[in-house]
């Protein structure tokens, strides 16, 4: 009697095809043995940093070990590819040492929570919350270890919500992601008729403006808490549809009534992550960081000037500048600024130094390395 074939060959498959399989299938077992010594290797380090009593997580480190990966690859995986690979695997080793609570605006399919995955990795704790105020209140409390939240978008420009609540909690920044929103309209119907209102965050519905004047100019807009609460939403009605990611669309069972209606091609958003000082150190240099902070100065001639010169005397560069009334009643304004650099540089520090002196109020925000995606 003839031997049966081996569990899951095709006899009648290319031996050329199934040589390559083979091959792969050894690959694999190499990568997965590779993977698993790593992990070893990086429990170890984590019982070295808890004997020190250092932190687990170093968004430096992390952006360090991507660049250098990037920077190594000959391909043919493009580079944008490796990364996510790579996060990936610093996740799920970073998992043994401790789980990681991350905070986010929920529920489950929102582009917060796609930033939060893309930055940390799916080896999380995930705890989302019905609002921003909530994912810096839970932060705060200790609840989480980490918030994602949206600080800026191409299209709309800043979040003003987060900047405002970077005033009055403790919280600071240690990294940030951008990612590509790509908006869909989403329905319980597959059809454009009859839709009495859409539902989304109220940021969505401006950077879909356009798209909805031209296609649904009778329906209601109604903002609401998160573009997943809107989706959430339109699977209860038929007569509503909501706009949010193709994920949110699965989540709750909806058909993609029309794809990508964002009124700007490249619509980007960046998020923050936030943490408490007490519980993580600022990151150390990675050489390629931001430093965020929020200033007032005092309501004289040439007060914003003079807070100026010194960014342009030691020669630090500037690349976000927003005001945001200060509520005072008396026409104030903060400032929010982006500086290229790092404290641990002479010139940046001095540059500091001499801008803390020339304002009113002075919080630095964070220190950070730039997204590295």
């Amino acid at each position: 009697m003839a031997d049966s074939p081996k569990p899951g060959s095709n006899p009648g498959a290319d031996p050329e095809l199934l040589k390559l399989r083979d091959q792969i299938d050894a690959v694999d077992q190499q990568l997965l043995e590779l993977l698993n010594r790593r992990a070893t290797l990086a429990s170890e380090v984590g019982e070295l940093k808890k004997k020190e009593g250092s932190v687990v997580f170093r968004p430096e480190r992390e952006a360090q070990v991507i660049n250098g990966v990037k920077a190594r690859n000959a391909g043919p995986l493009k580079s944008d590819s490796v990364a996510p690979i790579w996060r990936e695997i610093m996740s799920a080793c970073r998992a043994l040492e401790t789980p990681t609570r991350v905070a986010y605006l929920g529920p489950a399919g929102t582009f917060s929570e796609q930033a939060a995955l893309g930055f940390f990795g799916s080896s999380i704790v995930q705890v989302p919350c019905t609002s921003i105020d909530e994912v810096f209140r839970t932060t705060t409390a200790g609840a989480a270890d980490f918030g994602v939240v949206p600080v800026e978008n191409s299209t709309e420009g800043v979040v003003a919500r987060s900047l405002d609540l970077f005033l009055s909690t403790p919280l600071f920044i240690i990294g940030e992601t951008s990612l590509f929103v790509r908006h869909n309209l989403l329905r319980r119907e597959n059809s454009l008729d009859d839709i009495q209102a859409v539902c989304a965050h109220p940021q969505a519905l401006a950077q879909c403006h356009g798209w909805l004047s031209t296609h649904l100019p009778h329906a209601e807009r109604r903002p609401v808490s998160s573009n997943a609460e809107g989706a959430r939403l339109a699977s209860l009605d038929k007569r509503l549809a909501g706009i949010a990611s193709e994920r949110a669309g699965s989540e709750y069972g909806l058909h993609l009534v029309a794809p990508a209606i964002q009124d700007d091609a490249h619509n980007r958003t960046r998020f923050a992550i936030v943490t408490h000082p007490d519980r993580h150190p600022a990151p150390k240099a990675s050489g390629n960081d931001c430093i965020s902070l929020v200033v007032s100065v005092t309501n004289k001639p040439g007060a914003v000037h003079d807070m100026l010169v010194p960014l342009k005397e030691r020669g630090v560069s500037m690349t976000r500048f927003e005001s945001r009334p200060a509520r005072s009643g008396q026409w104030e304004y903060y400032f929010y600024i982006d500086l290229q650099g790092h404290p641990d540089q002479p010139h940046v520090a001095q540059a500091l130094r001499e801008l803390r002196e020339a304002c009113a109020f002075f919080k630095l925000l964070g220190t950070y390395p730039l997204d590295s995606h």
